[in-house]
Formats: C-alpha cells, structure tokens, sequence
C-alpha cells in the first residue's frame, strides 16, 4: 500500500473507509468510484439550508443561538455536514429543542390553568356570597310570615327588628369580604391574563418566523405551498388568472466562491427584497432553494404580467449589488407558465422549470415564456 494511498484513504468519511475495506481496493485508482459520489458543494448548501429551516426558530432563544453556531460553520465549510460529530450535534439539537420547546409550552399554558382556575374559585365565592347571613335571612323571612300582627305582636316585631339588624350586618360584613377577595382577584386575573396575551403573541409570533425564510425574509418553501392551495382554490373557483414564475441567480456559486458566503447572503437577501417589492400583496413570492425563487403572479392582460418581468429584469441588471467595498454584477435566468395553459399547478410548475433551464442553456441572462417570447 503507497504512501499516497494511505493519505487519501485517512482523508476519507468512516463510510467510505468502509467501503474501501469491504471491497478490497488497494490503488488510487480505484478510490475514485467512490469519491464521484460525493455530493457536490452547492447541492451541500442547499441541504444545509433545508435543514437549517426545519430547525429554526424554536420557541427557546437559547436553542436558536446554538444551532446559529453550529450552521454559520456550515456555512464556512459545508463538508462539515458529512461529519459524524457535526450530525450527531445537529441530532441533539433537534431533540434539545422538541424538549426545550415543550417545557416552555407547558409552563406558559399552565399559567392559562391558573387563570381558569382562579376564575373558578372568585365565581363560587361570589355565588356563594350570601353565606350565613342569606340563612338568617330566610329565618327571619319565616318568623316574619309566623307573626299574628292581631294580636300583641309588638314584642315579637321589636325582637325581630334585633335580628335584622344583626343578619344585616353579617351580609354586609361577608360582602366586604368577597369584595376584598374579588379586587385582589381582579389583579391576579389581570397579571395572569397579560401572561396569556404575552404567550399568543409570542407562538403568533414563532408561527410567522417559520413561514418566513431566516436569511431573505420571503415565504419559505413549505409556506409557499400552502399558499398555492389557496391560489389553487380561488383559480378553480372563480378562474383567477396567474403565471408561475421561476427565477435563478447565474453563477452564483461564482460568486460564493469569489467573495464568501457572508457576500452571498447578502445578495440573495438583495435580490429577494427587490422580489418582494414589486410584488403585489394579493401575490405571493417564496424561496423554493437555494439560489431559486419563485412567484405567483395574478393578471388580466398579457402586458401586464410582461411588464413585471421586465420591470425585475431593468432593476436588477441596470444595479450592481454591493457587498462591502464591492460592487458586484448579477443575473438572473427565469421561465414563466401560465396556469390556464396546464391542467394542473404541477404541471404548469414543472414547465417553468423547464423554461428556466432553457434560459440557462442559451446563455443566461434572460426569461423564457412558453409562448416563444425572450426578455
């Protein structure tokens, strides 16, 4: 066994050590088979984005900073993904986070429990509020209805006027009490009700974040095709009209190789507010992926859905984007399917795929519209 050999095997992953192994192989040669399998960067980055997604935001700050770390070294060395160690750590972070998350839930809604409960106990000592005076109440209701008033009730009247005046005092005295219990009650409820509000703002809140992509802000994937349900719906409904639109940075693993990761975010982040900017509201834009983007967008006439495709085209190749002391030139590629030209999303989807990888065989640069038309 070569020296050469020995250096390439120790550089190897434990799987393929293994395989080399099981299989004998003794020559350089014969390692490469096994090296063509490697996945290749970008697809590396991509992955790391998708599983970044599913990950964050968790409900505890402290699990999000972790896997912040873990990925921004990712991001410096996406190989890292195929280490053990690395897999084993993102491992733990998942089930640190179901559980983290989980004991966040339950001790927020255990504060809705209280809340319950404690209205519970004002309630009863409300209803209950009569107590022993509405008893004494009733007794002298009874003596009253027993008096003979024709003859000499006047005694009994003066004693029962005695009684009165106690069960009167007794009502009064416990109705203080419930009232003191309720005010202090009232501010618990009201402490208690702030936490409840507090807790729906903040799981609002951890629901949009993930329908948000973390790194351009647009709707992620999996929120994007939730929405298109909706679209889907109203087209099949009411026959709204709208176009599929994929878009594709060009050579933008150039550009993460040339100027870092760091500056490829920044582009992505550039090039996904300039989407949404001049994206209507009833429309809906998304990252699909990596460099790839997606939008909905819904029209009456042709020169309408024409002049959005231009109008991104001008603003993005008329500007150089800026990262630190660079200026750096951008393309994109994109291909268009109308709905109505297609039996199902999927398909139209599927052809703007196609069209967009038209677009970049023929040189980039460009959008491709299934009716021959090039922007």
């Amino acid at each position: 066994m070569s020296n050469e050999f020995k250096e390439i095997f120790s550089k190897l992953s434990v799987i393929e050590k293994n395989e080399v192994t099981k299989n004998k192989i003794e020559t350089t040669l014969e390692i490469i088979p096994i090296l063509l399998k490697r996945v290749s960067t970008q697809n590396v980055d991509v992955l790391a984005g998708i599983l970044k997604q599913s990950v964050l935001p968790s409900i505890c700050p402290e699990t999000d900073d972790e896997i912040e770390q873990v990925f921004e070294s990712i991001n410096k060395n996406p190989n890292l993904l195929f280490e053990k160690e690395i897999q084993e750590k993102i491992q733990r972070f998942i089930e640190q986070r179901f559980q983290r998350d989980k004991q966040i839930v339950i001790q927020r809604t255990s504060d809705i429990s209280k809340f319950v409960t404690l209205m519970g106990q004002y309630l009863n000592d409300a209803i209950s509020s009569s107590g022993s005076g509405s008893k004494n109440v009733l007794s002298i209701k009874e003596k009253i209805q027993s008096i003979d008033l024709t003859n000499n009730g006047a005694i009994e009247l003066s004693d029962l006027q005695t009684e009165l005046i106690n069960a009167a005092s007794s009502i009064e005295e416990e109705m203080n009490q419930v009232s003191n219990k309720l005010q202090t009650g009232k501010t618990q409820v009201q402490e208690l009700e702030e936490k409840v509000n507090s807790l729906e703002e903040e799981l609002t809140k951890t629901k949009n974040e993930s329908m948000k992509d973390h790194l351009t802000g647009l709707l992620t994937r999996r929120a994007y095709n939730e929405e298109i349900k909706k679209i889907e719906s109203s087209y099949k409904r009411h026959n709204t009209q709208y176009a599929v639109v994929f878009f594709d940075l060009d050579f933008f693993k150039k550009v993460n190789d040339t100027h870092g990761h760091e500056c490829g975010d920044v582009i992505l982040s550039t090039f996904a507010k300039i989407l949404e900017k001049n994206t209507r509201d009833h429309d809906i834009v998304g990252r699909y992926g990596g460099e790839e983007f997606v939008a909905i967008v819904h029209f009456n006439l042709n020169r309408e859905l024409l002049q959005y495709l231009k109008r991104i085209k001008t603003i993005v190749t008329a500007n150089n984007f800026k990262y630190k002391e660079h200026e750096i030139k951008v393309t994109f590629s994109a291909g268009v399917a109308i709905r109505s030209d297609h039996e199902s999303y999927d398909s139209a989807i599927q052809k703007a795929d196609m069209l967009l990888y038209e677009a970049k065989e023929n040189g980039r640069n460009q959008i491709k519209l299934e009716d021959g038309k090039t922007i």
